[in-house]
């Protein structure tokens, strides 16, 4: 997870836009449930990509998702439009989402997300009313565990 902390120091001190979501939104929310990956949703703006290639360039980022691992750094091309990317990085593995279902876009994501300080800096990160709805429109068995503790969690915290 220390890793992880990384890439969000990174994207933060960037300049890069983005807001934690999944589960590692959920660790910060205080959830038990350990998670390996960083999901981020983020507008992928040409501005915004490149910021976050310049933040991935020296872990050398590549494509997840595809048969042939394709750097981040070169595909696709500068000015391309994108939706989503998987990354694989040397500080771990990176989705970047243009919407998170059942919730919706950056911009509905960021009005409120609320501000988790890490490594000295405010850190935003989806409220835990939308992850748990998220989790539950994406509808998996490991989501639907996640959202039980989830409520637990905001009942504790009398919402």
């Amino acid at each position: 997870m220390q890793s992880l902390h990384l890439l969000l120091q990174r994207f933060a001190d960037a300049g890069f836009e983005f807001v934690v979501v999944g589960g590692y939104a959920g660790v910060m929310h205080g959830s038990s449930l350990v998670t390996n990956d960083l999901d981020v949703c983020a507008v992928l703006s040409l501005e915004n990509v490149e910021k976050l290639r310049m933040v991935l360039a020296d872990l050398h980022p590549v494509h997840r998702m595809t048969h042939k691992k394709l750097s981040f750094l070169e595909h696709p091309a500068a000015g391309t439009p994108i939706d989503n990317l998987c990354l694989e990085t040397d500080g771990g593995i990176v989705d970047v989402l243009s919407s998170i279902l059942g919730v919706g876009d950056y911009a509905r994501l960021r009005r409120t997300a609320v501000e988790i300080p890490l490594f000295g800096r405010k850190c935003p990160v989806i409220s835990l009313e939308d992850l748990i709805t998220a989790k539950e429109a994406v509808g998996r068995e490991k989501d639907l565990l996640a959202v039980k503790e989830l409520k637990a969690i905001a009942a504790k915290r009398g919402r």
